[in-house]
């Protein structure tokens, strides 16, 4: 039996898990830490370019889908959503809920 995530084969259990769950593929044209932020921790110099940075382009994206481009529309809409969202595996770290960081009870 043949497992298909979208129109790629998984092979095993990791090449399933890495399709379901979307850990190397990301969608094109979108940086996803641009907009969510990366996975590891970042300065408050650094998190603030990156938000002017996505500030900007989602502004552009918005003006292009404005003008008649659909797809740049639905790209602001994905990317400002973007912005409101926290990587799980650091909301997981912050939490103190990652691999072994729990404390034992």
């Amino acid at each position: 039996m043949r497992t298909y995530i979208g129109n790629h084969q998984a092979l095993n259990d990791v090449e399933f898990e890495e399709l379901a769950l979307g850990f190397d593929t990301l969608p094109l044209g979108i940086d996803r830490d641009l907009f969510r932020g990366p996975l590891t921790p970042e300065s408050p110099e650094e998190r603030a370019a990156r938000l002017d940075v996505s500030r900007e382009v989602i502004a552009d994206l918005a003006a292009q889908g404005e003008g008649g481009d659909e797809v740049a529309a639905w790209d602001a809409l994905y990317a400002d959503a973007l912005t409101r969202t926290v990587p799980f595996l650091r909301a997981a770290r912050s939490a103190g809920r990652f691999a072994g960081t729990e404390e034992a009870a």
